[in-house]
């Protein structure tokens, strides 16, 4: 029954914590520590962690041969889990209202980076390789004709919160009357580009990373998809808000003082009609960096106090970047159908120069079940922030 409210009518998640909602969930509420243990070599000679699928993606159906690469594989695996609700909305209200958003920082680069291998020993591309794989609307194109869907399709890419706008995104195409439902979220996938480009930034931790820890020291880079049919028809998790905010204060390093992050988290709040006080979990960007961890926990004390509890859950996942804010929506979405608060994951050791936040770093904290909150901020100060809430 439609309530005029905003649903998550349908969720996929797939990333270096299993390969199905089962799975990351039973992994995420456990604490599992494994999702880093494999290792790429990047160009300066460092072995660095990798939050890389376990599972082996399967190619696509000969029909859609012609769209491959590792991101369109991922998702499409994201997309199987969610095709009944979508034919079901297709016999609803046509296939010219359904509309795609997908997130990605990455899109095909990875085999465009196997192309140029190839290149560079045979003096020539191989055969098939197309170059509108790795633009940044593919995943969106893909799945728009994967699903045999006419509704408006785009992409977006905005760094790190490009998963998480991809829904606010959606809500807008339904809000506007636009679309009727809108598959959205976001896919991205490891790519050497990615690797060696945050390496030469100075911020790709050697080891697990280690986020609000005095001896945190950058990020590790994981690969992951979540994607979500978004509609009208009421389902267990509303999308109550979100908020949306650029500062532009620098072009890879946070505002100190937070000031767009403040603005895309009172708008959300705003948009649910709730205070600071309703929200019962926080599920932080946390990317352990010495930039992000110092302004996130600022904004986060500022506006919600000590007491709320909050966790990274990129010492799980690695960092998804594209993909981050929408797996981390469906972390929320989970955190919300269990009562419970995926573990902050870290040495214990709080930076003292840091305002003090609750980070919830044992297994099983029960908290109230109807509000809940994730944040993303992005390159070029892109500032996001979702409240879901069980319906």
């Amino acid at each position: 029954m439609a309530t005029g409210g905003i649903y998550l009518s349908a969720m996929s998640v797939a990333n270096r914590l299993g390969r199905d909602w089962s799975d990351v969930s039973a992994n995420l509420f456990a604490g599992d520590k494994r999702g880093l243990m494999q290792r790429q070599l990047l160009q300066d000679g460092r072995s660095v962690p990798v939050g890389q699928l376990e599972f082996d993606l399967e190619a696509l159906p000969p029909a859609l041969a012609h769209w491959e690469s590792h991101n369109n594989r991922l998702a499409y695996h994201c997309l199987r889990p969610l095709m009944h609700a979508i034919e079901a909305a297709k016999e609803k209200f046509g296939a010219q209202r359904i509309g795609v958003v997908v997130g990605t920082s990455t899109s095909g680069i990875s085999q465009c980076e196997a192309a140029l291998a190839v290149r560079k020993e045979t003096g020539k591309m191989p055969a098939g390789f197309e170059i509108a794989r790795q633009e940044l609307g593919d995943a969106s194109a893909f799945v728009a004709a994967a699903c045999s869907v006419g509704g408006p399709y785009f992409g977006i890419s905005t760094a790190c919160t490009s998963g998480a706008k991809a829904l606010a995104s959606a809500a807008r195409l339904l809000e506007a009357g636009i679309c009727d439902a809108v598959i959205a979220g976001g896919v991205d996938t490891l790519c050497g580009l990615t690797l060696n480009g945050f390496s030469v930034l100075d911020s790709i931790a050697t080891e697990r990373c280690n986020p609000f820890s005095v001896n945190r020291s950058g990020i590790n880079i994981g690969e992951g998809g979540a994607l979500f049919l978004v509609t009208r028809e009421e389902a267990e998790i509303r999308l109550a808000g979100y908020g949306e905010s650029a500062d532009g204060h620098h072009l890879s390093a946070p505002d100190p003082e937070g000031t767009g992050a403040k603005v895309a988290i009172h708008a959300a709040l705003a948009m649910a009609g709730i205070s600071a006080g309703d929200i019962s979990y926080l599920n932080l960007h946390g990317t352990a960096t010495r930039l992000n961890d110092a302004m996130e926990a600022g904004v986060t004390h500022s506006i919600f106090g000590s007491e709320l509890a909050c966790s990274s859950t990129k010492a799980m996942t690695g960092h998804m970047l594209g993909a981050a804010g929408s797996n981390e929506a469906a972390f929320v979405a989970m955190a919300l159908m269990r009562g419970e608060v995926p573990p902050h994951i870290w040495d214990g050791e709080a930076d003292p120069l840091l305002p003090l936040i609750h980070l919830a770093d044992q297994l099983g904290e029960r908290v109230a079940d109807r509000y809940m909150m994730s944040c993303s901020y992005a390159f070029g100060g892109n500032n996001a922030a979702l409240i879901l809430a069980r319906a």
